[in-house]
């Protein structure tokens, strides 16, 4: 019984090309009770396998975030496979705003601790119990009431290519990280103003929502399905967006273009651009924002140094990897000494 990826990227890829078909991009989350998530995410490989979906999810005793791309034609199937669960019963599936049949190369499920790390030790924290959902045409009244604070609940590297107008954008790196930063900084306002908060899909401004008010927040509000759903909306509607630039997304794109506003620089140059890339080191990895002109130039890395290693010898570059961990390093663009434009 099969419930591991078992194929690369690349043959992955191969097979995309030769079933010919269309895929969808598409999030979802659920936030429940799961007393063997273990179970919940073999159950869940198996029917997904079969599908042919790909992506990265993450399930636990709180719930499930997936991020996942599958075969057009598989799309009620796979409605199916989920609304077996009550929790996930009439689900909203968020469908991505570009097309894109390589978004995942493959199917990873794994569990964790939480399905958002917050680094909170509360048992009286109860993540069930979630601020007011907001369409995205409420959404936009809202956001002109005077009364209102909208708070961007990503990572500084996401908010920095897109945001809505008059955002609070924490500069952190962690979701964790924007939870005592925002409740220090607006502790004054507990009650007399609107606190309006919104993520990508809405899993990270779902729990957000919760510990806000939790912590004594009286009018709290989140943008429902996140930037991907509000994005859907504007345009079914033809509503003005608000948000500008580009949404970030954790696939292999790095960002969806919402806008044609560029919001951010080159890294590198400081020219206007909005496009994230990797240090093709592959002992580097470092995210950060590169023009075309810089790429070239920088042979797609992120300093002079990267570009002498991948000029080394595949061994030669082993080497140097050796006993290296980055961990979330990749993700602190905006801290690194090497990039002359950073925040």
């Amino acid at each position: 019984m099969q419930l591991y990826n078992t194929l690369s990227a690349e043959e992955r890829a191969v097979m995309i090309d030769d079933a010919g078909k269309q895929r969808l991009t598409l999030s979802f989350y659920a936030y429940a009770h799961l007393q063997n998530p273990t179970q919940f995410r073999n159950e869940l490989f198996l029917a997904w396998n079969t599908l042919d979906v790909l992506g990265r999810i993450y399930v636990a005793n709180e719930g499930i975030n997936a991020q996942l791309s599958l075969p057009a034609d598989h799309f009620y199937a796979f409605k199916d496979t989920i609304e077996k669960y009550d929790f996930m019963k009439g689900i909203r599936l968020n469908i991505a705003v570009e097309h894109d049949d390589y978004s995942f190369l493959k199917l990873t499920i794994k569990v964790r601790d939480k399905i958002v790390a917050d680094g909170l030790e509360d048992e009286t924290f109860d993540v069930t119990n979630i601020g007011i959902h907001l369409k995205a045409k409420q959404f936009n009244e809202l956001l002109e009431d005077p009364n209102t604070i909208v708070v961007d609940m990503r990572n500084h590297y996401e908010s920095e290519i897109g945001h809505f107008t008059n955002a609070i954008k924490p500069d952190v790196d962690t979701f964790r990280e924007s939870l005592p930063i925002i409740e220090n900084q607006l502790s004054e306002h507990k009650q007399d103003k609107n606190l309006l908060m919104y993520c990508t899909g809405g899993i990270r401004c779902e729990k957000a929502s919760a510990y806000f008010k939790h912590k004594g927040f009286e009018n709290v509000y989140q943008l429902e399905g996140g930037i991907i759903e509000y994005t859907r909306q504007v345009k079914a509607e033809g509503l003005e967006s608000k948000f500008i630039g580009k949404n970030f997304v954790f696939d292999h794109r790095l960002g969806e273009r919402i806008t044609d506003d560029i919001v951010s620089q080159c890294h590198q140059c400081g020219k206007p651009c909005d496009v994230h890339t990797n240090c093709v080191n592959e002992g580097c990895h470092l995210l950060f924002i590169q023009c075309e002109d810089c790429k070239t130039a920088m042979e797609g890395c992120c300093s002079s140094e990267c570009v002498d290693v991948i000029h080394l010898s595949e061994e030669e570059q082993k080497e140097i990897r050796r006993g290296v961990k980055n961990g979330n390093k990749i993700f602190k663009k905006g801290k690194s000494d090497v990039l002359t434009f950073k925040i």
